[in-house]
């Protein structure tokens, strides 16, 4: 039977996860806004093929996004990696 702390300490680590996707999604919006995107327009700057519902997904903080995917919107962004993961 799992010990009631290890519950807890599951339950912190994804709150944490999903409080550090809603935040990077935030940082891609805003980036994208500020360069006056649209989701379809950062799906089709991208590397590879990309659907703007992954965007929206990532963007809202409901996926977590791939490190490779998150290299790959930041290079469509023109931003340093560090500038859509920053979580400070």
């Amino acid at each position: 039977m799992p010990h009631k702390t290890s519950k807890i300490m599951t339950k912190n680590l994804k709150e944490q996860q999903l409080s550090i996707q809603k935040k990077v999604g935030t940082n891609i919006q805003t980036i994208r806004e500020h360069k006056g995107l649209k989701q379809i327009d950062l799906a089709s700057k991208m590397l590879g093929k990309f659907d703007t519902t992954n965007i929206s997904r990532i963007e809202s903080g409901r996926t977590n996004a791939t490190l490779f995917t998150l290299y790959r919107i930041s290079l469509a962004l023109e931003v340093p990696l560090s500038e859509i993961t920053s979580v400070d």
